[in-house]
């Protein structure tokens, strides 16, 4: 269920956006169990405070955070405002998943040049692995019984 889009209005203060998502607009809506995060950069606040808030929450509503990282090469966004905050997408990028895992949620970190890393290929790639080892298993027990035969 979508129940709403937040902007922050040209800053980066994900803790205000976060409070007023998870206390007004989901106080009463305890249906929705996930926030999407779509950003271009590290929250003003320092990782281990939206950290330690978004797990006491999460917990709390049985909520995920998810988000969705896109890299851009600009320091600087498209209206010229320089962030209260910086760092280099990798930094960003280690910052969100630490956010992420305390959520419980899923990282995205994707940018024009296609995808850095995302979760759910994470686990889509595993399941191929497996599936491609027990393939090979089978491929040997078969074999193996065709020569005791």
């Amino acid at each position: 269920r979508w129940v709403l889009n937040l902007q922050c209005k040209g800053s980066r203060n994900l803790m205000s956006a976060l409070r007023r998502a998870v206390e007004v607009d989901f106080k009463d809506k305890h249906k929705s169990c996930g926030l999407y995060l779509l950003t271009t950069g590290i929250p003003d606040q320092e990782t281990h405070t939206v950290s330690a808030y978004v797990a006491e929450v999460c917990r709390g509503f049985d909520l995920q955070l998810h988000v969705c990282l896109f890299s851009v090469m600009e320091d600087i966004d498209s209206d010229g405002i320089i962030p209260a905050r910086y760092a280099n997408p990798t930094e960003t990028a280690i910052a969100f998943k630490e956010i992420v895992r305390a959520a419980n949620g899923r990282f995205h970190w994707f940018g024009e040049a296609g995808i850095f890393e995302s979760d759910d290929i994470t686990v889509i790639v595993s399941e191929m692995e497996k599936a491609n080892n027990y393939s090979q298993k089978c491929a040997f027990l078969v074999e193996s019984l065709k020569q005791r035969s």
